[in-house]
C-alpha cells in the first residue's frame, strides 16, 4: 500500500532544449498567446521531427530523475495555451486582437470573430508518441476553457458566458480524444481563474464541469500565479481555490512552495475527495532543493490531508528553467517524496 503512496508527478512543461527553441527570445516574455513561430531554431521541414526528439529527452529526463507519471514536456508548444487556442474555427489569428495579461499589460491575443468550434484535434499525436515511449503513467494538458476566454479579444460574442461555454465545449472534445489516445490523466491549466476571481466565481466552475463533461477520470485542474521567472511576486494566499471543490475534477493542483502557501486552505479540496496535486518544488529559486527540504514540505501536508491524497509536484511548469536545474530539482522531488513514502511504511 505504502509503495502506491504519494506518487510524484509533473505540473505540465520542461525545459526544451536551446537547439529547438531561442530560449532568449522566451526570456522576460509573457508566453505567447497568438502564433509565435519565430522562436523556433529548426525550420518547417523539420520542426515536427526536432520536436519528436525533444519530447524523448523529456521523457527520459522525468523517467531517470524517478517521477512517476510523466507529461510529454510540452515539448511541441510555444506556451501551454496557444498550440489549442489558435488552432479553432472562431478565431482570427492573422488579425490578432489585445488583451491584458496578468501584469496589466496589453498582449496580442487571438481575436474571436465566429461561434468557438474544435475543427480538428489537435493534441492526439502528442499522446500517442508520448505512450509509445513511456511505461509509465502519463497526462496531458490542456488550456482550460476560462483562461482561453480571458487570452482572447472577443469582437463577436455578446454573452461572455456564452463563449465560455463554447470555448469548454471544444476542450470536452479534445479531452475525450485524448483519453482515446491513452492519455491517464487529462489536466486542464487555468490559472486565470486565481487572476479573475470575481469572473472565476461567476462562470468557471460551470465551464470546467462542461470541459470534463463524459471524460472518464483522473481529470486535474491546474491553477497557479503564473510562471515564476515572469512573476516573481506572489500572494500569501490563493483569491480562488478551494472553490474547485465544486468541480467535477479529480485533482487539484497549485502552488504551495514559492508562496509559502498556509494549507488550511485545502481543506474543502480534502473533505470533498479531491487529489491535491501540491507543489513543493520551488521554480523562482536557483537554488535546488534537497530531499529533506522536500520532505519537510511533503510532512506538513499531511497535517492536512492524507498521503492518499497528495501526488508531489514542482508548483507550476518547467518551461523556463535550465535544463539541468530542472532535471535536478525533479530528482530532489522524487527523492523526497521517497523519504516519507518510507517513514509511512515504517522501512529504512
Amino acid at each position: 500500500m505504502a509503495s502506491t503512496l504519494l506518487k510524484t508527478t509533473v505540473v505540465g512543461s520542461y525545459p526544451q532544449p536551446d537547439w529547438l527553441l531561442d530560449r532568449d527570445n522566451l526570456k522576460g516574455r509573457f508566453p505567447p498567446r497568438v502564433r509565435a513561430r519565430e522562436i523556433w531554431r529548426v525550420g518547417e521541414k523539420f520542426l515536427e521531427q526536432a520536436q519528436d526528439d525533444a519530447t524523448l529527452l523529456a521523457i527520459r529526463d522525468m523517467e531517470r530523475a524517478g517521477i512517476d507519471i510523466i507529461s510529454d514536456g510540452e515539448m511541441r508548444r510555444e506556451s501551454y495555451s496557444n498550440r489549442f487556442a489558435t488552432a479553432l474555427d472562431g478565431v482570427d489569428i492573422d488579425n490578432p486582437g489585445s488583451a491584458l495579461d496578468r501584469s496589466g499589460h496589453p498582449n496580442p491575443v487571438p481575436r474571436v470573430v465566429g461561434p468557438i468550434r474544435r475543427r480538428h484535434a489537435v493534441e492526439t499525436r502528442d499522446v500517442e508518441f508520448l505512450r509509445r515511449n513511456t511505461d509509465r503513467t502519463i497526462k496531458i494538458t490542456l488550456p482550460g476553457p476560462f483562461t482561453m476566454a480571458q487570452q482572447a479579444q472577443n469582437d463577436y460574442y455578446k454573452d461572455e458566458e456564452e463563449m465560455i461555454m463554447d470555448y469548454a465545449a471544444a476542450v470536452n472534445a479534445e479531452a475525450k480524444d485524448l483519453k482515446a489516445a491513452g492519455a491517464d490523466v487529462i489536466q486542464l491549466d487555468e490559472p486565470y481563474m486565481q487572476a479573475r476571481p470575481e469572473k472565476a466565481k461567476r462562470f468557471g466552475i460551470k465551464a470546467i464541469n462542461r470541459a470534463l463533461e463524459g471524460v472518464n477520470g483522473p481529470t486535474a485542474i491546474h491553477l497557479c500565479f503564473g510562471y515564476a521567472a515572469i512573476i516573481h511576486a506572489r500572494p500569501s494566499g490563493y483569491s480562488f481555490l478551494p472553490e474547485l471543490a465544486q468541480t467535477t475534477a479529480d485533482q487539484i493542483s497549485f502552488e504551495a512552495a514559492q508562496p509559502h502557501l498556509d494549507l488550511s486552505v485545502i481543506r474543502p479540496l480534502v473533505e470533498a475527495g479531491k487529489t491535491l496535486i501540491l507543489g513543493v518544488i520551488d521554480l523562482d529559486t536557483p537554488n535546488v532543493e534537497t530531499a529533506e527540504d522536500v520532505a519537510a514540505r511533503i510532512r506538513n501536508a499531511l497535517k492536512y490531508a492524507p498521503a492518499s491524497q497528495i501526488l508531489p509536484a514542482p508548483d507550476c511548469g518547467m518551461k523556463y528553467l535550465p535544463r539541468e536545474r530542472a532535471f535536478a530539482k525533479l530528482k530532489a522531488l522524487a527523492d523526497g517524496a521517497a523519504i516519507v513514502r518510507r517513514e509511512i511504511s515504517g522501512t529504512k
